[in-house]
């Protein structure tokens, strides 16, 4: 009798879900096409089909990470959050004493409030009615703003800055250098689109400010 060859059977293939890596890399997907669409167009023009269509993915891959549009969009607003954070912590990694440290982040303050993604992204926040989210751009508890607070205090302890809540001196010296010109340009408005512009609002502003808290 002739031997029978012996064929391997293949193993069947696994329908399913892609694997962790490939689930994120589509979510970073999702989250970065998101992203541009609405800094682009705004929160009513941007549908979810448009999103799914740019990206490429079906609209359950969507929906099953974001249930609605809002629920996407504060997404994006999450994701921005983490990017700003790392930024931020990027400019402090540079050496320098406490001054040093905290004029740098307050000139990086202006320059993120200026950043015209954020810029849209506050826009589209405040006029859809966001504010009434738990989302960290409508929390006094904003790590990045923390981080603020922490320059302050380490300025304080040097005896740079006069003693005092740390908290309170953050947000006056936030809302010198950065909340006007932010507001400025979130109703359209180009007063500060140049760097010259911000480094001769900045220095004033950092002035007034040192004229106020520092010893």
């Amino acid at each position: 009798m002739k031997g029978k060859s012996l064929k391997t059977k293949k193993a069947p293939s696994r329908a399913g879900r892609p694997r962790k890596g490939a689930e994120e890399a589509i979510s970073m997907q999702i989250i970065e096409t998101a992203s541009r669409l609405f800094a682009a167009q705004g929160f009513a023009a941007t549908s979810i089909e448009q999103i799914v269509s740019v990206c490429g993915v079906g609209k359950d891959t969507v929906y099953r990470r974001y249930p609605s549009k809002q629920a996407l969009f504060e997404g994006v607003l999450e994701y921005a959050h983490q990017r700003t954070l790392a930024k931020l912590e990027q400019t402090l990694s540079e050496s320098g004493d406490a001054l040093t440290r905290l004029r740098r982040a307050a000139r990086w303050f202006l320059s993120i409030n200026l950043d015209p993604e954020i810029v849209a992204f506050r826009r589209i926040f405040y006029s859809e009615g966001f504010t009434n989210s738990n989302h960290k751009f409508n929390s006094s508890a904003d790590p990045v703003l923390m981080r603020l607070v922490d320059l302050v205090s380490e300025a304080q302890k040097a005896k740079i800055l006069k003693p005092g809540d740390s908290k309170f001196i953050a947000d006056q010296l936030l809302l010198a250098i950065a909340t006007g010109p932010s507001l400025d340009s979130i109703l359209g408005r180009d007063t500060y689109s140049s760097t010259e512009s911000q480094n001769t609002y900045f220095n004033k502003a950092w002035r007034l400010f040192m004229n106020g808290a520092g010893t």
